[in-house]
């Protein structure tokens, strides 16, 4: 089974969004650079920051995302984003009225089941967990390996929290990965499992 990451771009105050569910600064790190991370040329980041995402983005195989993140962005217009195949939707509501059934989306009811589905589609390939709420559920249940920060140099001071509502310590190890780019850092941790 593939890996599961818990990701986001987040402020150095553990924030991945502001109140109103607008991301401010914290993708700047994604227009400052001059290598195109995409085929769309749209974004455009420092050498050390593509050589730290591109591979990442690579290997992912399926995104797991709350209904909250997919009604924000309209489902993607049913495109799952950054080349993604599969996105797996934890909600407890069915599929939009007029939702295309054949689009790669799967409403599933529960972070254990969708991390299931989504390793299911995976198969060796990553399965990344967007950070905040749904992140958050899947730490606490002791379902994520590894957890990627791209930390942006702002202070938003309140807003949606990078691991949600976790009410519980959890240990990481020491970052395996610490690398500076162009307004961001990267950081990656694994998760310390609990003896059994």
């Amino acid at each position: 089974m593939g890996t599961v990451v818990m990701y986001g771009s987040v402020s150095v105050d553990g924030f991945i969004a502001d109140e109103d569910d607008q991301p401010g600064p914290l993708f700047d790190w994604l227009l400052s650079g001059d290598v195109p991370l995409d085929e769309t040329g749209a974004l455009k980041v420092s050498q050390a920051s593509f050589d730290y995402t591109r591979p990442y983005w690579d290997q992912i195989g399926v995104t797991v995302v709350g209904r909250h993140v997919f009604d924000l962005t309209d489902g993607w217009d049913g495109t799952p984003p950054g080349g993604v195949e599969h996105v797996v939707v934890v909600t407890h509501r069915p599929m939009p009225e007029g939702w295309d059934p054949e689009a790669p989306f799967h409403f599933v009811d529960g972070v254990e089941a969708a991390v299931t589905k989504a390793q299911e589609l995976a198969g060796d390939r990553i399965v990344e967990v967007a950070a905040g709420d749904v992140g958050g559920q899947v730490l606490a249940a002791g379902l994520v390996d590894v957890v990627r920060m791209d930390v942006a140099p702002v202070v938003l001071g309140s807003g949606k929290r990078y691991f949600g509502s976790v009410h519980a310590q959890h240990l990481l190890e020491d970052p395996d990965v610490v690398i500076q780019g162009d307004r961001v850092l990267h950081l990656r941790y694994r998760v310390r499992r609990r003896p059994a």
